[in-house]
């Protein structure tokens, strides 16, 4: 059984992994990998790679950027060409990134099964593209595998057959399991002199947040408070770092004495860094699932999230935009009195098991 595993984005590494790890464990499948280039950073792929243990891919698209017509445009010409040279049995995408519709529209279109692993998640705001991206790869795959039982409800709401609805755990959690022991032999906490324990980690990449100055300038003004209460580790995504210096923030960001800004780290690294934390600020997806699997408290800054079983069963709490709950529910996690949780179901390390399971059965 041919199968092609679609990555374009450094969050789908970490979520087909373990599916190419399970997928070599047994045979009669025969699995490549396609990674479309749309995270074209070589250095920090080449790194995600490595601290994965990821083959090299099979096939490299190398789309780049460009708006998200281009972009997805740009892979569905190119993928239609593998699938018509490669004929494979099944495509395999995850997430949500430009790439798993791209992938999913071309599959669907030259009658190729497509499995979605992650499916089902809604923000239920249109406004974010990768909303899009979910509704449509969601209605257009045969295998649905979802990670929160939530997931089943909408994808039902939608219309989707409850045949090709699989509820199996997060491959997110499976890499982060498989991955904390290795990720102990990082470096990181001793080149930033850092105590586990005391310091909180922040990613900050959304466009809501950094494309528009007035957001942004409200985000910078609670983290110059907090940086006085505790120090902040903040690896800084190339988008953000591109909107500070446009809006001329530099200096302003560069007179936070504990507000440490490293580049992008690689997994390994970055694992290791937010598993010590006292506490993230993200307004990232994937995150606020790994520290609810940890147990670690997330502050979430965006309005909604697709990941709601983070919220009403993990450590994850909204604040939106709202400067004085951010400043509020930093000081409760400061004071001990931060939201606990509990890990969700099947988020055990074994969804990859159970998705190549499933696939062996559907052949």
């Amino acid at each position: 059984m041919k199968i092609i595993n679609v990555v374009g984005a450094r969050p789908n590494f970490m979520k087909i992994a373990p599916i190419m790890r399970e997928m070599d464990r047994g045979a009669g499948l025969s699995p490549m990998l396609l990674h479309t280039g749309q995270h074209y950073d070589e250095a920090m792929s080449k790194v995600f790679f490595e601290d994965l243990g990821l083959p090299q891919p099979d096939i490299y698209l190398g789309v780049g950027s460009g708006s998200h017509a281009e972009q997805t445009a740009r892979v569905m010409i190119e993928f239609e060409q593998v699938v018509n040279r490669e004929q494979p049995d099944l495509i395999v995408v995850v997430g949500d990134v430009n790439s798993t519709i791209a992938c999913t529209l071309v599959a669907a279109k030259l009658g190729v099964s497509v499995a979605h692993v992650e499916a089902g998640l809604r923000s239920f705001d249109r406004r974010m593209p990768e909303e899009i991206n979910r509704i449509v790869t969601d209605a257009l795959a045969d295998l649905l595998f979802t990670s929160e039982k939530g997931a089943e409800d909408n994808l039902t709401r939608e219309g989707i057959a409850r045949e090709k609805i699989h509820f199996v755990g997060n491959v997110m959690i499976d890499s982060l399991l498989h991955s904390l022991k290795r990720a102990e032999q990082s470096s990181i906490l001793e080149l930033y002199q850092i105590t586990p324990g005391q310091y909180a980690v922040l990613t900050l990449h959304r466009p809501s947040n950094v494309d528009e100055q007035d957001a942004l300038i409200s985000i910078l003004d609670a983290l110059d408070k907090i940086q006085k209460w505790i120090p902040i580790v903040f690896p800084m995504h190339p988008r953000t770092k591109a909107r500070i210096e446009s809006f001329e923030l530099s200096s302003r960001v560069a007179k936070m004495e504990h507000l440490f800004v490293t580049p992008p780290l690689g997994y390994l690294d970055f694992i290791r860094l937010f598993s010590k934390s006292r506490f993230v600020l993200t307004d990232s997806g994937g995150l606020q699932e790994e520290t609810t699997a940890l147990g670690i408290p997330c502050i979430t800054l965006r309005e909604n999230t697709e990941r709601p079983i983070t919220v009403t069963e993990g450590t994850n709490m909204l604040v939106g935009s709202d400067r004085e709950a951010l400043l509020s529910e930093t000081r409760a996690i400061l004071e001990g009195e931060g939201k606990s949780g509990r890990i969700p179901e099947l988020w055990d390390g074994k969804a990859a098991e159970r998705i190549v399971s499933v696939i062996r059965e559907e052949r």
